[in-house]
Order: C-alpha cells, then structure tokens, then sequence
C-alpha cells in the first residue's frame, strides 16, 4: 500500500472550489464535450423508474474524477457526493451549518467541555452490510490526527483535538486540547471509514480514485470518472435523514453550454444544476425553472510564488491588485452576481470587518507602488484553472495590468494539470483560481486555516511560510484559535486578518454568488448552496 503520508497533494487540488472548488478549493477537471456519451449509465435520466421510483438525475458543474476520499478531498463533486454516502459523528445542515447528531445519538451537551462523549447510533451498518463500531471511528480519527499522514481533514482538526479513545464497542470520547465549541460543527469533516474496509492494503488508494464505502442514507452504486456517479438508497439506513429519491444519476458537465442545455428544455434529462451561468438566468426562468443564488466566500484569488522575484515584494503584490478594475469584472464576467473584496472574509461572515488595507481600484497608485519597488517592464504569464467563470474574468485582469504596463500572458487550463504543476514544485509566477471554504464551514477561524497556516499546502505553494511576517501570523492565528471569550476572539482574528490583507499572498479578488436551478414541478425542498455541489438529504418528490 501506498503510504498516505507521501499521498501526493494533488489530491487536494480539488479544493479550488470550482474544482471542487477548491476547494478548493479544486476540483474540476477535462473539459466535456459530449457528456451524454460514455458508460450506458450516464444516459439514465428522469426516465428510469416510474413515480416516487424514478431517478433523480443532477447536473454538477465540476469534475468527478478527483479523489473521494473523504479525509482528503475538496473536489465539490466528490464532497457532495460524499455527504449522501458518509456520515460523520455529527453532520451539519447544509445552509445554516447548525450540527445534528449523524452516526452519533446526541449533540454533546456541553459543548464547552473539554472531553465529548460520543455513542454509535444503534443498528448503523455499513453499505457492505458490516456493522458500525467504535473502532472505525478510532481508526478515521487516528488517521486525521497522525502526525506523519497528510490529510486535508488534519488543518481542521490538529489545532484542538488531541485524541479519540474507545470507550466500548459502540461509544467514543473525543479529548479537546482546550473548549472549543465551533469544534462540534466540524465533526461532519471526518467522515467516519469503515476499518475493515480502507485498513487493507491498497484501499486507501481506491478510495481516491472513486471508491467509497459508509453509513449513510445512499450507497455509491456506480462511478465513472469524467461522466457520471449513481446512487441507489441504503435500505438499512436507520439514521436522521433518510433517501427520498430510489436512485439518483449526477452527472459531471463542466462546460456551460451542455450544461444548461440538460436541464433546460421540454426534453430536459435532469430536474436539478448546480453552477449555473449568470448569462442563463432569463432563460431558465421563462422555462419555468426555480433559479436561486446563494452568497457567501466563493471567490477568485491570486497566490503569488514569493520565491520568483520580484513577487517577494509585498509592493509588486500590492499593485498587481490595485490595478484590477474590479467592478468591471463584476458586470462584464460575474454580470452583477458579486461583490470586490474588501477582506478576505465576504461581508456575511459574522467575523467580517473591512480589513485596513483595501484594493480599490487604482491604476496610478498600482504604477507608484512598481516604481517604489524598482520593477519595470514586469512582465507576467498567469496560470489560471479552466472554470468557466473564472476564464471569464481573466480578460478584465490582462487588460488593467497591461494598462500599468505590466505585459500579461493568460494560461487558462485544467485544473488537474495546474495543481499537479504545483505539487511538483515547478516554478511559476501568479496563479488565479476560484475558492470557497465555506465548503467545509463558516467560522472563520477555519477558513482562515483553510488557506494559511505552518505546512499548510498553500503555504508551500506560495513558498511563503518561512518568512518572518508568516511566523508571525501563524502564531497570532493559534492565540485566537485558543481564545476563550467569544468577542476577543473575533478581534483577534480581524487583526490577523489584517496582515493577510496587506501581505496579499493568497488574497481574493471579488466574492461571487452561485447558482443552482431546479424542476419546482418535480422537487420540493431544495435550497441552493453558496458553496459548490447540491445537497438533496431534504429533498423529496413533489
């Protein structure tokens, strides 16, 4: 088996956000050009079954073939996906992130406590027919804790979890390092594996490819990277949220046009998309679909590799922000649907305030600041993943920095190819790609995480955290993640969000809405996401 520990991080690229993104974060991949073609599968539509029987069938606006292992990916697809397959000790409702007892009974009473006991619903079995034992929740946990295993999951925990311990076979306790409250809500991070399962030698590379084994209400019946995932519902589910569809099909379509067309039409194969394009709106609401947005920190950032000069310079940096014409990036590629950022929080978040330093949009102060720094004749090639929002709002960035005369060269590509670059540590000058980890919650302490922190794999990518201003940023991050008091943990966590304002290292442009569109005819309980993927555990048949 292949060591996780040197499980390479391109794994994680999904987290682009519109990737899955990532995440990151990031998670699309090839472009499609005929998305109903491939496994026979993939042309099972509304069709299949009859009634309360037939298939739900989804667009999703990302890739499916980056990894579905629960502890380590942000691919949206793959996430979504996820939290239909998995559950976690405690799940989250999908908008207000408020936590619910999953594989769990209860929601620890005393949230500030610094030992949660935990015990297994009774009955819970595995999609393989196993039951659900304390020791698989030993077995996840001990591997999102390890010191020598990357995980994603690992940044979302390590700072205040210091273990879990098996009571008896169906009751766990979690042991904090200090009360940390938000910590309940990101329980539905570590998605419980089933041991007998991703312990065996290989397995855990299975899972990356696609493979993926739970407890919860739908069990993955079918996967094929590129085109589509199936879903049937898991007859022994005896947990919160039961599976209202029989089966579902998702289908991955990345490009926008046949997109829309499969959900648009009176020969419209799928009742629900995610990722709609705002140029589409109208359309699909004279349809007679339901097109609702969702706001929250979806975004396209810059990161810039420190190492290749002169983007050490905290001034280049500066500049090459102040002089995007922001606003007509919002009406030109986001047509109204966004917002430029004014921190690295969107303005929702409940710890958001205006950060002090601001990026207007200021060509002159952008020239000053390059003339400061001694740079001229600056010339830039930017990579940038092929997310079809994101391609359009490249246009508005080349053409403000060739104004200052900063000569720009647009590389829009896979984000596969992007992120493998940077796992291999190839050298590079700006990136531009698509964020929201609101994907994986809403507390800032988290997102803040998400992007910056000591081994953090943005932080190599940027080759940023040895310097002096991180070391000090990390440490102000690990103060607030500590603090106690509420109110003093929301200033401290605005004052570092300063730095990471000024500094401009990984730093969001403008904050965008989503969209998703959906048959109201055919579905009742949908509620649009302001992060990528759709959730449909409350969903039904009308």
């Amino acid at each position: 088996m292949r060591d996780a520990t040197h499980a390479p991080a391109l794994h994680r690229r999904s987290f682009l956000k519109y990737s899955g993104a990532l995440g990151a974060a990031a998670a699309i991949s090839s472009t499609l050009s005929a998305c109903s073609s491939g496994p026979e599968s993939t042309n099972e539509t509304g069709g299949g079954g009859e009634g309360a029987d037939r298939t739900l069938t989804a667009v999703i606006g990302y890739g499916n073939d980056q990894s579905w292992d629960p502890l380590m990916t942000a691919s949206a697809f793959a996430m979504a996906g996820n939290h239909h397959i998995y559950e976690g000790l405690l799940d989250t409702d999908p908008i207000s992130r408020e936590p619910y007892a999953a594989l769990a009974t209860a929601v620890p009473a005393d949230l500030q406590a610094t030992t949660w006991k935990f015990t297994l619903r009774e009955g819970a079995k595995w999609h393989d027919g196993q039951p659900v034992t304390a020791d698989d929740v030993v077995f996840t946990y001990e591997r999102v804790l390890d010191p020598k295993t990357t995980t994603l999951a690992k940044n979302f925990f390590a700072s205040w979890l210091k273990e879990v311990r098996k009571v008896d076979e169906k009751s766990v306790e979690l042991i904090l390092k200090f009360p940390f409250p938000d910590g309940a809500q990101r329980l539905t991070l570590a998605k419980i594996m089933p041991k007998h399962v991703f312990s065996k030698a290989g397995a855990l590379d299975e899972a990356t490819t696609g493979k993926a084994v739970g407890s919860g209400p739908y069990r993955q019946a079918a996967h094929h990277p590129k085109s589509n995932t199936t879903f049937e519902a898991f007859a022994d589910y005896n947990g919160p949220r039961k599976a209202a569809f029989k089966k579902m099909n998702w289908l991955t379509i990345v490009d926008a046009a046949p997109r829309v067309a499969k959900i648009s039409g009176s020969s419209a194969g799928a009742q629900i998309s995610d990722n709609i394009p705002y140029a589409n709106i109208s359309q699909l609401e004279k349809g007679g679909l339901k097109v609702e947005g969702g706001a929250g920190m979806n975004h396209i950032f810059l990161l810039f590799n420190t190492a290749h000069k002169p983007f050490d310079d905290v001034r280049v940096r500066q500049a090459l922000h102040c002089a995007i014409d922001k606003e007509k990036m919002i009406q030109a590629a986001l047509r109204g649907h966004g917002k430029a950022a004014s921190s690295y929080l969107n303005e929702g978040n409940p710890t958001y305030r205006k950060a002090k330093t601001v990026y207007d949009y200021d060509p002159d102060k952008a020239k000053a600041l390059l003339k400061e720094a001694g740079v001229s004749g600056l010339t830039v090639t930017l990579m940038a993943v092929n997310v079809s929002w994101i391609v359009d709002c490249l246009p508005t960035i080349k053409a403000s920095w060739d104004a200052i005369g900063v000569k720009t060269t647009l590389e829009p590509q896979e984000t596969a190819a992007l992120f493998t670059k940077l796992d291999q540590k190839k050298d590079f000058q700006v990136v531009a790609a698509a964020s929201n980890p609101n994907q994986f919650g809403l507390d800032a302490d988290l997102i803040m995480h998400y992007n910056y922190g000591p081994g953090n794999t943005w932080m190599r990518y940027a080759r940023w955290e040895n310097n002096s201003v991180a070391k000090d940023l990390f440490k102000r991050m690990d103060q607030a993640t500590q603090e106690p008091d509420a109110e003093k943990k929301k200033t401290m966590t605005q004052e570092y969000i300063d730095i990471v304002a000024e500094n401009a290292v990984i730093y969001p442009v403008v904050h965008n809405e989503l969209i998703t569109a959906w048959d109201s005819k055919d579905l009742s309980g949908i509620r649009p996401q302001p992060y990528p993927g759709i959730n449909v555990l409350q969903a039904k048949w009308v």
